[in-house]
Parts: structure tokens; C-alpha cells; sequence
């Protein structure tokens, strides 16, 4: 008897099922999607477009929010199109590297993306515990070095789960049902053991979720220590008026990030899979959406450029955060 090889039993190309459950809603469904996909790109390039041109701009702070804006953009042009196209036109079908490459695009700047969060929380608790030496500390050849080796560590974690996806055999069929291809949701196709690729992924969610979660939560506590020793309330309030923003993107890239880990260990069965999916798609949107309002509301140096590029205005005044 032969053996037949895993390659054998490799799709040519899978299909996403979109949300299954609300088929009939797809279309009503895109429209949410597309509205956040659109203010995503917009938000994200018009920061981009300002922390490039404005001198006034060119500050640790805003270089490591280009970051941020540069990750988001990837991350949501990386699965939206493709889900929308299965929303307007059922266009379904995804060739099985084609699949690999989005699996690769999705979770290495979704973990850049918390990476850069962490960054950002080193830099405001640099800015407030040691203001003096704020910009010999922050030069732009580390901010440079930090970026990298984040994308770095990105790569470095995610390429095995390329490697791992690949090497097994598909024989439950070829239809994913999600919006975009998930490591595990492509794992469970295989009627493989998909043991390592699960103990893989969660070592992965630890080393990069949790280890920017503790540096986060440290520079906070940090921060918190030092601003509570101010003993003017003004002094106080611009502290903390400078961690608004950050806070509100830890908040928005965390908490759907949080209930899709601990619903699909503890409510696996009682949630319905429409559910994760939808928290899945909103963990990608949400973040890319938001970010580019909340800096643009809470920032007073972004909200003075983007006042005086509407108002024709050339007079480059700088303001402090």
C-alpha cells in the first residue's frame, strides 16, 4: 500500500465562508466595514502625511505614532478588501500561498502593532520621569533600532507558523469560516495533529501579548508614581493629559484582543462562532480607526497643524502637549 504524501492532500486554494450564520446579512454587514476601513486609511495617511511634513512634528512621540499608523494601515488593508469581496461579490476563493502570505501580514503587525504600544508607554514614561533628559535618551537612531527590532521579532515569531501550516495534511475539506485566513481557523482543517501549532501560538501570544502587557503595565505604574508626587494639580493634569491618548489606543487594540482569547477558552461553546468572528474582524478594524481620531483629538499639536492646513495658514507655530 502507498503512502500518500502531505502534499498530496495540500489545497490549491481554500474559501472564505465570511461569517457563517449571517450570510443573508453580509451586505449590511460590509457596510459598518467599509465606513472603518475608509477612516482608517484616510486618518492613517493624513497622520502620516503631517508627522512627515510638519517640523513641528518631528518628535519621539509622533515618530513612534507613524509607527503605529504605518502597522495599522497593514493590518486592515491586509484582510478588509478580501472580506469585502466576499461581502459585495462572493468572491471566496484564496490560492493556499496567498492564504499563507495573509496569515503572515495579519499576525506579524498585529503583534508590531502591540510592540509599538509598548514603545509608546516607554517613551511617555521617559517624557515624565526624566523630561531633562527626554531627547538625548529618545535620538532618532534608537527610535530607529526600536522600530526594527520589533518588526523583527514580528518576522522571527511568525515565520514558523508558516512552516507549521504548511506541513500538514488537509483531508476535512478546504472552507474556512472566517473573513480572512487565521492561523488556527487553517490549522483545523487538518486532520493532522495541530498540538504544536497550538502550543506554538499560545507561547507566541505570551512572548509578544504578555511581555508588552508587563512593560506596559510597569511603565504605567511608573508614571503613576511619579506624576502623584507632583505637588502642583496643574502639573498633574498635563501629565496625565499626555497619557490620554496612548491609554485610549491600549484600550481599543487590548480589549477586543482580551475577549476573543478568553471567550474561546471559557465561553467556546456558549458564544456562537458569528460572535468570534465579527470580534475578530473588529480586533483589526478598531484599532486602525480609532488611533488616528483619538490622536487627532486629544493631541493639541496635531489638532493646531491640521487647523492650519485647513485654513491655508502658514505660519508654522509649534505648541507643547
Amino acid at each position: 500500500m502507498t503512502v500518500q504524501n502531505n502534499t498530496d492532500l495540500t489545497p490549491a486554494s481554500f474559501v472564505l465562508n465570511g461569517i457563517p450564520g449571517l450570510e443573508d446579512m453580509h451586505v449590511w454587514i460590509s457596510f459598518p466595514f467599509c465606513s472603518m476601513y475608509t477612516v482608517a486609511m484616510v486618518g492613517n495617511c493624513g497622520l502620516l502625511y503631517l508627522i512627515f511634513f510638519e517640523d513641528s512634528l518631528h518628535r519621539p512621540m509622533y515618530y513612534f505614532l507613524a509607527m503605529l499608523s504605518l502597522t495599522d494601515l497593514v493590518i486592515c488593508s491586509s484582510t478588509i478588501p478580501k472580506a469585502l469581496c466576499i461581502f459585495w461579490f462572493h468572491l471566496k476563493k484564496i490560492g493556499f500561498d496567498d492564504c499563507l502570505v495573509q496569515m503572515f501580514f495579519t499576525h506579524t503587525f498585529t503583534g508590531m502593532e502591540s510592540g509599538v504600544l509598548m514603545l509608546m508607554a516607554l517613551d511617555r514614561y521617559v517624557a515624565i520621569c526624566y523630561p531633562l533628559r527626554y531627547s538625548t535618551i529618545l535620538t532618532n537612531p534608537i527610535i530607529a533600532k526600536a522600530g526594527f527590532a520589533t518588526f523583527l521579532r514580528g518576522v522571527l515569531l511568525i515565520i514558523p507558523f508558516m512552516f507549521l501550516t504548511k506541513r500538514l495534511p488537509y483531508c476535512r475539506g478546504n472552507i474556512i469560516n472566517h473573513t480572512y485566513c487565521d492561523h488556527m481557523s487553517v490549522a483545523k482543517l487538518s486532520c493532522g495533529n495541530v498540538k504544536v501549532n497550538a502550543i506554538y501560538g499560545l507561547m507566541v501570544a505570551l512572548l509578544i501579548g504578555g511581555f508588552d502587557i508587563l512593560c506596559i503595565t510597569v511603565s504605567y505604574t511608573m508614571i503613576l508614581r511619579a506624576v502623584v508626587s507632583l505637588s502642583s494639580a496643574d502639573a498633574r493634569q498635563k501629565a496625565f493629559s499626555t497619557c490620554t491618548a496612548h491609554i485610549c489606543a491600549i484600550v481599543f487594540s487590548y480589549s477586543p484582543a482580551f475577549f476573543s482569547f478568553f471567550s474561546h477558552r471559557f465561553g467556546g461553546h456558549t458564544i456562537p462562532p458569528s460572535c468570534h468572528i465579527i470580534v475578530a474582524n473588529i480586533y483589526l478594524l478598531l484599532p486602525p480607526t480609532m488611533n488616528p481620531v483619538v490622536y487627532g483629538v486629544k493631541t493639541k499639536q496635531i489638532r493646531d497643524c491640521v487647523i492650519r492646513i485647513l485654513s491655508g495658514s502658514k505660519d508654522p507655530k509649534t505648541h507643547s502637549i
